[in-house]
């Protein structure tokens, strides 16, 4: 049987209902397809919704060294404004994603949303650090959001707009931090910093007004019961983990709180992955996560997730050490916010571009080209960090990979997985794009705080420090880029998607007659 022309499964019963209504897989009336101004809008809408989402993770980046001051509390607890948003992104993202395609797509979406909206305006009324975490964590879940809305593209375009749409959606992660970053600064420096977080309620509202208008609900529904011990199980492993990972540095890594959370993910995960094999409607399908084309392609996510999170760590912070250090500019916190800018509107720019390349060469070279000119990035940024513009000529490289990199790995996973696990499987790589984040983190977190010099009285990382950031980012780079070519190529994905979905209609059968 031939290949889809889309990323995905071949064209049998599943992927003719996400492309048109002449088939209701698992619906008894003909899906309504999306006309007019509503499909004309519809990848706007969640474009913007990613962008707002975006802008929430990187919103307290710029707030953070006056957080301690302006909350009475520490700067270890004024570290968890990030450290939570991303153990909740991590949990809420692929659950999410799995609720979407159990039970819809749209009504998650604007759940998570109201989410994003609690938790903006939690932090809004409150000083107090408790009651800020406690916000952050809630806005943390709403990450949910950009798998949710490729899944709704790949269910309701047609595939001649779906790589395209799906690309732009995909890069929103990038566009936003981008964005927000210098947008934050500029709060801080020039307003009430609540004002920031009033602005977030408020754009999530509008996102849910447009969501209602302009999104319809998916027709496509994946059967079976909600794995609540799957998710339990998978909760308690990443949050063990990345807790480990993200707080390690404190505590210290021989500590025994890092190391008895790094043996529970280990050993919870190991019973998970056990139970989840033997589930018949798990909450993460193993054997699909076990695919070369998906295993593959989650790898090279969390490396992409890994070298992209260096660029925005370091560029504002080095921009901004003072010149008394031999190497650092003396820039505001706006200026190292603006740094970041023009990748932000690279990222915009290339997305169609990675789309026309996935579509004519596949997305397998679309991702091994962003791998090697994120690469090529880091080699720039390692030989010109003493000036701003070649600095921020060297992120602008680094952001026009990333772009193109986020750009493919939907178009990966989609083409590996099942029309009806779409949301859970992007949101797993959503996932590993997070954790590949977590780990940059910690060894920038580590190696800025142990190769330091003493500079005007003050303790400052060297410019080794950040030359060996560069280093270890291109590092992650290059091993991208060989785990994308180890992908199977086109026909072996397609094989895979046509066992894949008789294992899949197995299983149905198989809850069906329980």
């Amino acid at each position: 049987m031939p290949a889809a022309p889309i990323p995905g499964p071949e064209p049998d019963s599943e992927s003719a209902a996400r492309s048109g209504p002449e088939s209701g897989r698992e619906k008894d009336s003909k899906p309504e397809p999306v006309e007019g101004r509503r499909r004309r809008f519809l990848v706007a809408v969640l474009a913007f919704c990613g962008v707002v989402v975006a802008v929430m993770q990187t919103l307290v980046v710029p707030l953070l060294p006056h957080v301690p001051s302006l909350t009475g509390s520490t700067p270890a607890a004024a570290s968890w404004l990030v450290t939570i948003t991303l153990l909740t992104g991590a949990v809420f993202t692929p659950v999410l994603g799995r609720v979407g395609d159990m039970y819809g797509k749209r009504k998650v979406l604007i759940a998570s949303l109201g989410v994003l909206v609690a938790g903006s305006v939690l932090c809004a009324l409150s000083s107090q650090i408790g009651v800020l975490i406690a916000g952050r964590a809630l806005q943390g879940a709403a990450l949910a959001v950009v798998p949710l809305g490729i899944s709704i593209m790949r269910d309701e375009l047609p595939p001649a707009r779906l790589l395209s749409s799906v690309a732009l959606m995909s890069s929103t992660l990038g566009i936003g931090a981008a964005v927000g970053l210098p947008v934050a600064a500029l709060v801080v420096q020039n307003f009430d910093w609540h004002t920031m977080f009033w602005a977030s309620a408020v754009l999530g509202l509008v996102d849910i007004v447009l969501v209602l208008c302009c999104v319809p609900e998916s027709p496509l529904r994946s059967r079976g019961r909600f794995d609540a011990v799957g998710t339990l199980g998978l909760s308690v492993t990443l949050v063990s983990l990345l807790l480990a990972v993200t707080q390690g540095a404190d505590w210290g890594w021989a500590s025994l709180p890092t190391v008895g959370l790094l043996v529970a993910a280990l050993a919870v995960g190991l019973l998970w992955g056990a139970y989840e094999l033997r589930t018949t409607s798990p909450m993460v399908d193993l054997r699909v996560s076990a695919r070369p084309a998906v295993l593959l392609t989650n790898i090279a996510a969390l490396l992409i997730g890994f070298a992209f999170y260096a660029n925005s760590l370091v560029t504002a912070q080095m921009v901004q050490e003072p010149t008394s250090t031999g190497y650092g500019l003396g820039g505001s916190i706006v200026v190292g916010g603006l740094c970041l800018l023009p990748g932000g509107l690279a990222m915009v720019a290339l997305s169609p571009v990675s789309a026309r390349i996935s579509a004519k060469y596949g997305p397998k070279t679309a991702l091994a080209l962003a791998a090697a000119v994120m690469a090529a990035g880091y080699v720039v940024r390692f030989f010109t960090s003493h000036s701003l513009w070649p600095i921020i000529g060297g992120a602008t490289v680094v952001a026009a990979g990333t772009a193109i990199a986020y750009s493919a790995l939907p178009a990966l996973v989609m083409r590996a997985v099942p029309a009806g696990e779409t949301g859970a499987a992007n949101g797993l790589n959503t996932l590993m794009r997070s954790v590949g984040q977590a780990f940059c983190s910690a060894v920038v977190a580590a190696v800025l705080a142990n190769i330091t010099f003493q500079a005007a009285g003050r303790t400052a990382p060297t410019l080794h420090a950040y030359l060996l950031v560069f280093l270890i980012a291109a590092g992650a780079a290059v091993l991208a880029l060989a785990v994308t070519l180890c992908l199977p190529g086109q026909a072996l994905a397609s094989k895979a998607g046509t066992v894949e979905k008789e294992h899949a209609a197995g299983r149905r059968f198989a809850e069906e007659g329980a």
